[in-house]
């Protein structure tokens, strides 16, 4: 748990009283702005005397304010991810004391002011067909200001919107790879991101340097290594007796629900009756708050049927992703296969976790991201395009074919089997 103290340092009076700010390996000390003279202040009990020359009660309820915001604002940035330091303390106690900046037009000059105006305008900010960005949204703007704000102080500077050029483009993804150890896809997310809030000041009128906008500034990838399940493997799922393992039968319920509507974890777990319209599921995607109609597959209603009409027990995306890798398991899903998956590596000096790409035993490779991609590939081929993104809720081809994991085998496999059909 965090914790707040006051003291005062130096030799000067008056002098000021600072807050200390501890939690586990975060340690930082600002000045509060707030003065006193030393022979006023109580260290034993790190607050004003009481004395008659003094508006003690004023400075200690300050103090008293003070700290509850800190700890409040604590609380919330750190569960978003964001960096928790000496800047991070000094802005808290300006926003706590309704300071405003130095310079009030920062935002029109510095790049992490603007990102901050951004991020603070996106709570409002509506998409194209009128519903509010998303949660995940803004949490990653958040996540890429960590980052520049992360190379700011790796680099001793202080960016400005200018400053976003061809070399800041190569020292920023040096310093994310090399320093962060990610990934290009996950670079590259940062790098959209940084693209759309210089986008966002050009069309603003403010100063930007037009190398962010040529070819160069490109957005790092990897081609990526993702798994799917055949349709046979899902009907050995299905198959599997799990009746002496409620937590497997329940999670096995749940994942071929998952595969049989190609829809995200996110809302295939948070399915209930109210989805059901007869035939079909009805349900506006979390991620995009896009209206869906899924047919329900005579698998998904047997399932149903098994439990009198209700749904698995509710379970936690990340239990879910736990338990699914070992009812692949005991379904025998476990040929070893090309793949990425998160593994623990050491990396200058402490343990992180990274995806590494390798082969692995394919159950270990099951997620609930793989029950989209199935059903995307599954019925790839077999229904037209257009048909299964209406399903899974994809607004463009493009997009719609990442979900696509046949491999070149297999695609030269149903050639084949297409011209002994035909005798060609």
């Amino acid at each position: 748990m965090a914790t707040i103290n006051f003291r005062i340092k130096g030799t000067k009076n008056p002098t000021n009283i600072y807050i200390r700010l501890r939690h586990k390996n975060i340690d930082c000390e600002v000045s509060t702005g707030i003065v006193i003279n030393k022979n006023d202040w109580s260290t034993a009990k790190k607050k004003a005397k009481s004395s008659s020359s003094l508006d003690y009660t004023k400075i200690n309820n300050s103090l008293d304010s003070l700290k509850t915001h800190i700890l409040n604002a604590f609380n919330e940035d750190l569960s978003n991810g964001q960096l928790i330091n000496r800047i991070w303390l000094k802005e808290s106690i300006n926003n706590s004391f309704g300071i405003a900046n130095e310079d009030s037009n920062d935002y029109k000059r510095f790049m992490t002011d603007f990102v901050k105006l951004f991020i603070e305008q996106s709570k409002t900010r509506k998409n194209r067909n009128g519903t509010p960005l998303s949660k995940d949204t803004i949490k990653h703007y958040k996540s890429t200001l960590n980052k520049i704000i992360n190379y700011e102080i790796h680099k001793n500077i202080r960016l400005k919107i200018s400053d976003i050029n061809l070399s800041f483009h190569r020292n920023f993804i040096d310093y994310l790879e090399i320093e962060d150890a990610l990934n290009f896809n996950t670079i590259g997310g940062y790098i959209d991101d940084i693209k759309l809030f210089c986008n966002r000041a050009d069309k603003n009128g403010i100063k930007t340097n037009p190398e962010f906008k040529l070819p160069e500034f490109y957005t790092p990838h990897n081609e990526t290594f993702d798994i799917y399940l055949t349709e046979a493997e899902i009907n050995e799922i299905y198959s599997q007796d799990f009746s002496e393992n409620d937590r497997l039968d329940n999670t096995r319920d749940w994942l071929i629900i998952g595969l049989w509507t190609g829809l995200r974890i996110s809302d295939f777990l948070k399915l209930d009756k109210t989805n059901i319209d007869k035939d079909f599921f009805e349900i506006r995607t979390k991620k995009t708050d896009y209206p869906v109609i899924i047919p329900i597959h005579n698998q998904v209603q047997q399932i149903l049927n098994k439990r009198d009409g209700n749904f698995p027990r509710k379970i936690s995306d990340q239990k879910f992703n736990e338990y699914v890798k070992e009812v692949c398991l005991e379904s025998g899903i476990n040929q070893i296969v090309e793949g990425a998956k998160k593994v623990k590596i050491k990396h200058k000096g402490k343990y992180i976790f990274r995806k590494i790409r390798g082969e692995y035993p394919k159950n270990e490779l099951v997620s609930g991201h793989t029950c989209r991609r199935s059903f995307a590939t599954n019925h790839y081929g077999k229904v037209d395009t257009m048909t299964i993104m209406r399903v899974t809720g994809h607004k463009t081809e493009h997009e719609f074919l990442k979900y696509i994991k046949i491999t070149p085998k297999e695609y030269a496999i149903k050639m084949r089997d297409f011209w002994k059909k035909s005798n060609y």
